[in-house]
């Protein structure tokens, strides 16, 4: 399962949808057009008739009534309608995940909670986000007893997971993990954005049935004031079922349509869950708990978002055509082919014990033998960049474990720090502090402009202590603390990127690796930037690709020879030939618009890039552990999560 042949797979299957769902749109035109010429037919008096040709048939008399200018004119109202029902809708869902979330009544859960089943699941959550090298989503909570869950966004800067209490009451952490793997499948591939489209699709299609039924409600009040003369309700009321009619026609075409794209999307998923936590009793016994207990959610607008769900969530007339999902025993066949047909009782899932630090405190022993282990790692192979880039959007149990032992390492107050909006500011503050005692100091002062004096005296004790973590444990800190800050409001936000921009340009200069830690933050923090949804090929991003090889040679790089035989070993990946950007034209927003336009290369020719980057960084046979944090924080900026490195064991 290739991360990027299915993003590639993702955006192909989103043509196919437009294109049949504009099939079903002619199809409503030609339906309408019939009806409308059908009712004027019927309704037509005795002396119309006549003129209109009586003693035809009925199907050549309503064909004679069908002119170019009805044709013109129905086309018209139904296309505008279906269109303005879609942009009304994705301007609904503008929002991401939340707007979804919110919609099926979902619960946003406090970082603080003391709620013992919130915090197994942020806690299943944060180790799966980290393992995979991905930001850290916001958990809804949907008060049901049913068996459910989802993944919704458009990216994964703006994606959210919902969860039901029944999900996460009822199953172990094992199968926990099977289900929040494969809605994080969700995220990977692409599929976020093809169910957001899809919900705006059919609601335009939706909105015909709407307006007949307002028309219908319309009649009732216009029969109560009307003369017996006046014939107008009873056009109204024609109309409006007709409407109807036509619109939850095509809503079930359309629903055929969202079924058939969802179901092969969720054995995917499902494969991928398998294949991350290497437990396939994982997800199964979620399968099979589902199979016993049920899936079916109460939400209001479940029917609108079913085929984001994990399993199906409404029961439908037709199964067959309309499940958004594979049968429950089908998709416990193919990941247990073993198994004997009996779902699992529910049983007591037992007390949960996290693995991060929240719960407990790892003995001093084992902070050193990680701390030790980390040390040790800090040069290591080349090949494991390699092998990172083949992990994207498909980390294994060992990124799983190696996540468990950062939460661990992290330590208990800076994991509850990450998850306060107040305190998850000094974090980041405190990886921007420099090294040095004195410039550290310069950066202080600076910050003195911005802040009270109460609220330096809270933040520089856990900037501090954040500023001396291992190396290895910057970003997994990052990725924790993005979900406390995306609940800033917008003038904290702007305070806190005025306050990362002082402590960063307080000595004159900005590093790499200080402006690899900004980047990521404002990747997550701001709205992505609008495009005209056009993706580049390699060779149409020369400059760009230019620009990105040469900083990252030069930072990388001791002397300027060693640059330039990283940069040429980059651009033997590329296959086309490049010069490199002398030293002092290298600046930092000029990466900036480079990666802006580089995150919308094509999926297939995204790995190209990472490997030219990959080239650059391991020209001199080794990585050391801040080369591959910078190389994770570039490609987090392409919106490719590669997996921490974790050595082959």
């Amino acid at each position: 399962m290739n991360f990027f042949e299915q993003q590639d797979i993702a955006r192909r299957n989103t043509k196919r949808l437009v294109v049949l769902l504009l099939l079903a749109v002619l199809s409503l035109i030609a339906i309408t057009v019939i009806f409308v010429a059908g009712t004027m037919a019927i309704m037509l008096s005795p002396s119309d008739y006549s003129h209109a040709g009586q003693s035809q048939p009925f199907i050549p008399n309503l064909l004679s009534l069908i002119t170019w200018e009805m044709l013109a004119w129905i086309s018209f109202t139904v296309g505008t309608v279906v269109a303005l029902g879609g942009v009304y809708k994705q301007l609904q869902l503008r929002s991401g995940g939340r707007a979804v979330a919110e919609a099926m009544n979902g619960r946003l859960i406090n970082l603080h909670t003391d709620d013992a089943d919130e915090k197994k699941i942020l806690n299943v959550v944060e180790e799966i986000a980290i393992a995979s090298g991905t930001p850290v989503p916001p958990v809804y909570i949907i008060e049901d007893a049913a068996i459910n869950a989802f993944a919704a966004g458009h990216t994964p800067q703006d994606a959210v997971i919902g969860i039901t209490r029944g999900c996460i009451h009822l199953l172990t952490r094992d199968e926990l993990q099977g289900v929040i793997a494969h809605e994080f499948s969700h995220i990977f591939h692409g599929d976020m954005r093809l169910n957001i489209r899809l919900v705006a699709l059919l609601h335009g299609i939706l909105l015909l049935g709407l307006i007949g039924s307002f028309l219908i409600r319309s009649t009732h009040h216009r029969s109560m004031m009307r003369s017996s003369r006046d014939k107008s309700p009873a056009a109204i009321l024609i109309m409006g079922l007709g409407l109807v009619v036509i619109g939850y026609a095509g809503t079930f075409f359309g629903n055929i349509i969202k079924a058939a794209v969802s179901r092969q999307r969720e054995f995917l998923a499902d494969a991928s869950a398998v294949q991350f936590t290497r437990n396939p009793d994982g997800i199964a016994g979620a399968l099979k708990k589902i199979g016993s207990h049920g899936s079916r959610l109460e939400a209001e607008h479940t029917a609108e978002y079913s085929h984001m769900l994990f399993s199906q969530g409404i029961s439908t007339a037709f199964n067959a055509l309309m499940a958004t999902h594979p049968p429950i025993d089908k998709r416990i066949k193919r990941i247990d082919p073993r198994w004997d047909g009996t779902y699992a009782p529910l049983g007591n899932p037992g007390d949960f014990t996290p693995s991060s630090l929240s719960a407990h405190q790892p003995t001093p022993a084992a902070a050193s033998n990680l701390q030790g282990a980390a040390i040790a790692t800090a040069i290591t192979q080349a090949s494991m960049l390699d092998a990172s880039i083949e992990a994207i959007g498909q980390p294994s149990a060992s990124h799983l474990a190696d996540a468990q032992k950062k939460l661990q390492a992290i330590g208990p107050e800076l994991h509850a720090a990450a998850h306060d909006p107040f305190s998850a500011r000094a974090l980041i503050f405190g990886l921007l502090l420099d090294s040095n005692r004195q410039r550290r100091e310069t950066q202080w002062q600076h910050l003195e402009a911005l802040l009270t004096a109460q609220e330096m005296g809270n933040l520089q004790p856990l900037a501090e202590e954040a500023a001396c973590l291992d190396p290895s444990l910057r970003l997994p800190l990052t990725e924790l603390a993005l979900p406390a800050l995306k609940a800033l409001t917008s003038d904290q936000r702007q305070t806190f990127k005025d306050s990362m921009k002082l402590l960063i340009q307080a000595d004159k200069r900005v590093t790499i690796l200080e402006w690899a830690l900004q980047r990521i933050v404002l990747h997550h923090l701001e709205p992505a930037p609008k495009t005209a949804g056009r993706t580049y090929d390699l060779r149409e991003c020369r400059d760009e690709c230019q620009i990105l090889l040469s900083i990252l040679a030069y930072a990388v790089a001791q002397q300027n020879e060693d640059a330039t035989a990283a940069f040429v070993a980059a651009t033997q990946e590329l296959r086309f030939v490049l010069p490199l950007v002398e030293k002092q034209h290298c600046k930092m927003d000029r990466l900036d618009q480079a990666l802006t336009r580089l995150a919308n290369l094509k999926p297939l020719q995204k790995p190209i890039l990472l490997k030219a980057m990959a080239s650059a960084i391991t020209q001199d046979g080794q990585v050391t552990i801040a080369e591959a944090e910078l190389f994770r924080a570039i490609a987090d900026g392409l919106d490719c999560p590669v997996p921490p490195l974790v050595p082959d064991r």
